[in-house]
Order: C-alpha cells, then sequence, then structure tokens
C-alpha cells in the first residue's frame, strides 16, 4: 500500500533559526527542538475535500503557535498522511507516526471506521490522538456504550460530539419540525454511516415515525436507479442518508431526476460544499446535522476564517477546520506543559496524554474540555438546509434523547 506523505511548510515552519557570531568569535545558535504534529486524513480521493480541510485547519494552528512562540524552545511542524478513508491505510499511517519520537501528538483520522485501525496503535505507543470528526460512540466508550460504557485507549479523544446525540437530534428535527412520517434509511455499511442511521432510525420510530424501508449501499457506487425505485414505490417523505457526501450527491440528484421529489437527510458526513456543488439544484431543500455551531457566524473564528482564505489551503475548513484548529491547540498546550526550553523529557508521550485529558480553555469552534471517556464536553449540535445553493444553518441546540 502507498502511503502518501503531504508536509505543508509555509514561512512559519522555519525548522532552525540562523546562527550568529559574538565579538569573540564563538558560535551562538537559538536553533529550537523540532517537534512534530501528525495528521492523518483523506487528503486524495474519497472525502478528500473534508480531509484537507482537517489538515489546514491543523496547518493554522501550527503556524499560530510558531508565530507567537507558544512554546519557547520549540519549533512545531505539520506531517500529514493520507488515508484515502481505508482503514487498512490509516493504520499503516499510525505505525509510521509512532516510530517518529519527536512525533508527540496526531490530530485525526475523518473517518469513524480508520479510527478502529489506529487507535490500538496510539495507546501502545502513548501517543496523544484527537479526531476533530469521529462520531461513533463506540470509539470513546466501548462496543456496550449503550448499556456499560467502558472507556478502551485512554489515548483517543475528540473535539466531535456523537452520533448517539446526532442521530436523535435529527430525528427529532425531521418528526416534529418537518413533520416528516415515512422515512427511507440507507447507510453505506461504514461504521460511521451504518451506526449514524441505526440511531435515526431508532428515534424517528420512537417518536412514533413509520419506516417505509430501508437499503443499503457500497461505498464509490454511482448507479442508484434500482433504490430509486424503491424509494419511490415505498411512497416516503424523507430519505435519511448515513455515510459521506461522494455517494449522497449523486444519490439525491437521481432522486429527484426520477421524479422522487423529497428531501435527502444525512449527517456531519453529508455536510459539505462539494455536496452542493456536485449535486446542484437537485440539493435544494436537502438537510445535514453537523457537530457545533456555523464557524461562519462564530467571532472567535473570524481571525481563523481570514488565514485560511488568505493561505491558498485547500478543503473545506467549515466542516471540521475550526475543530481540527482546537484539536492541535490542545496538543500544543498540553507540550507547553511538558516540554520546557525546548527539552523533551522521558515518558513526554504519557505525560502529555495527562495533561490533554485536563485540557480546558476557549476553543475558536467552542469550549475545548473532555469528559472522563475522551468526548468533548461541547454538545452543540447544528441542522443545516440546503437554500439557495447554501448551506443555511435552520437549529443549533443540544440533545439529551
Amino acid at each position: 500500500m502507498v502511503i502518501l506523505t503531504a508536509v505543508l511548510t509555509t514561512g512559519a515552519l522555519t525548522l532552525t533559526a540562523c546562527g550568529s557570531r559574538d565579538n569573540s568569535g564563538d558560535s551562538k545558535s537559538d536553533k529550537k527542538t523540532e517537534i512534530i504534529i501528525g495528521v492523518d486524513a483523506p487528503l486524495t480521493g474519497q472525502n478528500s475535500a473534508t480531509g484537507l480541510g482537517i489538515q489546514g485547519g491543523v496547518q493554522i494552528a501550527v503556524d499560530d503557535a510558531n508565530k507567537n512562540n507558544t512554546v519557547p524552545g520549540v519549533t512545531f511542524k505539520v506531517q500529514a498522511l493520507d488515508d484515502k478513508a481505508i482503514p487498512a491505510s490509516g493504520q499503516a499511517n499510525a505505525t509510521q507516526l509512532v516510530q517518529k519520537d519527536n512525533v508527540l501528538g496526531v490530530v485525526g483520522p475523518l473517518n469513524s471506521g480508520v479510527a478502529t485501525q489506529m487507535q490500538q496503535v496510539f495507546d501502545t505507543a502513548n501517543l496523544v490522538e484527537i479526531s476533530p470528526s469521529n462520531t461513533a460512540p463506540e470509539l470513546t466508550q466501548g462496543k456496550n456504550w449503550q448499556t456499560a460504557k467502558t472507556r478502551p485507549f485512554k489515548t483517543y479523544f475528540r473535539t466531535a460530539t456523537t452520533d448517539a446525540l446526532q442521530g436523535g437530534f435529527a430525528a427529532d428535527y425531521a418528526y416534529n419540525t418537518l413533520k416528516k412520517r415515512k422515512v427511507y434509511v440507507v447507510d453505506d455499511k461504514q461504521t460511521y454511516g451504518a451506526g449514524l442511521a441505526k440511531l435515526f432510525k431508532a428515534g424517528f420510530t420512537k417518536a412514533g415515525g413509520k419506516l417505509a424501508g430501508e437499503d443499503h449501499v457500497n461505498t464509490g457506487d454511482t448507479d442508484f436507479s434500482a433504490l430509486v425505485t424503491k424509494i419511490k414505490n415505498a411512497k416516503a417523505d424523507l430519505v435519511y442518508y448515513g455515510g459521506q457526501y461522494d455517494e449522497s450527491e449523486k444519490l439525491t440528484k437521481q432522486l429527484k431526476d426520477g421524479g422522487v421529489k423529497i428531501p435527502l437527510f444525512g449527517g456531519d458526513g453529508m455536510f459539505s460544499d462539494t455536496y452542493i456543488q456536485t449535486a446542484g439544484k437537485a440539493s435544494e431543500g436537502d438537510l445535514a446535522t453537523s457537530v457545533g455551531q456555523p464557524v461562519d457566524s462564530l467571532a472567535s473564528a473570524a481571525d481563523f476564517i481570514k488565514k485560511y482564505k488568505a493561505s491558498g489551503l485547500k478543503g473545506d475548513y467549515g466542516t471540521y477546520g475550526g475543530y481540527s484548529y482546537d484539536a492541535a491547540t490542545a496538543i500544543i498546550k498540553a507540550i507547553g506543559a511538558v516540554v520546557k526550553d525546548g527539552k523533551i523529557p522521558d515518558g513526554a508521550r504519557a505525560k502529555i496524554v495527562a495533561e490533554v485529558q485536563k485540557t480546558k480553555f476557549d476553543g475558536i469552534a467552542g469550549p475545548v474540555s473532555f469528559d472522563e471517556y475522551g468526548d468533548t464536553t461541547n454538545k452543540q449540535l447544528t441542522v443545516y438546509q440546503v437554500v439557495g445553493g447554501k448551506w443555511k444553518a435552520v437549529k443549533s441546540g443540544t440533545f439529551n434523547g
């Protein structure tokens, strides 16, 4: 498996400062210790627009830390590895990152299915990992999270809230606000998509809604004609899709072209400008939930957005860019508490994990802290709808089930 490595460098990423000589001719150097913040995300292929947004968010956090000398004696560098949304690639990337002694934290991955293959690698190496986007509950609370929560890996954290809340939040909006009563549920059979669809279905039927039908697709599918026929015959008034924008943007277009004029509703994996750009007018009226509040509406994120747009960085910053910035900042702050004057102590990685657990600060996307499972304490969620060719926030709040 070929692993694509992309290391972003900017003027702020000066690895060593210039040396100088005093009048006695002795050489003086203000060389700093280089510390790497790793990034794992899909940078090409499936989900890459969102993955590049994660990479960009981390890059700006690192640039800010270097410019502000946030950790004296340290220069931070980003090493971004492409997992192509493939679990095996993510595992290989994790193995590559833990082998570098100066990698002291990792942001990512994007996909929950990829995370399942990375967590053990990082935990064994005591290397902290913060995902800005994973939402599968079992990643932090164990396979039996609905009946007996148990944290599987002490090194894993996330700045995104879980599908346990997102699925119910969407179901409540669909039934009580949209007044939908018959839903056709589709998922892509992946950890994230299938889990989210299951939770939406449970919440919708509990509220009194009916299941018009359900089906599954494969990632990479492009022809949904048979599925469109099933949905049309079922007389559903809403389609809920658990998965990413790569498939849902094609599904919604084929639905509308096939005469099925009902909205498609999805989760944060669908919340991307790429969805609208590809689906075009067919996306009008479709909906998606996402974690947090709209980053463009937050005064705390204004400087970040300005820098992102001016940098020429690619990808969609609006989905997880703010959470990526905050994840990287949490790691940088923890490193600052452990690494003094550029000296990395023995057992630094484990000490950094302990410091991340104690994290508490106001991030650009909201307050940042973690509970005993490594989950964010920020439970804010937002429903977006495509209105006039753009995602518009139509409801923000929290959901407690």
